[in-house]
C-alpha cells in the first residue's frame, strides 16, 4: 500500500510523543536539566531519558555537557529545535482558546504586549484562512483525495 508522502507526518515521528513536546517546552523556558525537567514535567525517568535521546538523535536538541564529575549534561536547541517555537506557541494558542479557562502561561512580546501568535504568508501577510489556500502536490498522481487511480 502507498501511503501519501507528509511533513507533517514525518515531523510527528521527531516531535509527535506528548512528553516530546513537554521537553521542548521546558527547554524554551530555559529548563535544561534532566533532573528538572522530571519535576516539571511528571515524566517517568526512562520515557523522558528516551524522549530526550531521540530528540537529541533527530538534531532538535545537543546535549552539553555542565559537569565533568559526576558526568551531567544540559539540553539545548539547535537551529531545527528553535525553528519548533512557533509550533509550540500555536499549540499553546489552541489549547488556550479550546480547552482551559484560564491560560497558564501568558508570553510578553519584546514591544511589551501579550503574545498572540498568528501565521501569516511569507509573500502578501495575509492569514492563511479557509478557501485560501491550495495544497499543490509534488508527487506524481497525488490528489487532495488520495492517489489517482490512473
Amino acid at each position: 500500500m502507498t501511503r501519501r508522502q507528509c511533513s507533517i507526518a514525518d515531523a510527528l515521528g521527531v516531535v509527535g510523543e506528548k512528553y516530546s513536546l513537554l521537553v521542548l517546552r521546558e527547554v524554551f523556558f530555559g529548563v535544561r536539566r534532566f533532573d528538572a525537567m522530571i519535576r516539571n514535567i511528571g515524566a517517568p525517568r526512562d520515557i523522558l531519558t528516551a524522549r530526550l535521546r531521540h530528540l537529541v538523535e533527530a538534531g532538535v536538541l545537543e546535549k552539553v555537557p555542565y559537569s565533568q564529575r559526576p558526568p551531567r549534561f544540559e539540553y539545548h536547541l539547535t537551529d531545527a529545535g528553535r525553528e519548533l517555537r512557533p509550533v509550540l506557541l500555536a499549540l499553546m494558542k489552541w489549547g488556550n482558546r479550546h480547552l482551559v479557562d484560564r491560560p497558564p502561561v501568558v508570553w510578553k512580546h519584546s514591544c511589551g504586549a501579550d503574545l498572540d501568535p498568528v501565521l501569516v504568508c511569507h509573500a502578501c501577510g495575509e492569514e492563511p484562512v479557509t478557501g485560501s489556500l491550495t495544497p499543490r502536490f509534488r508527487d506524481p498522481g497525488w490528489t487532495a483525495a488520495g492517489l489517482s487511480a490512473d
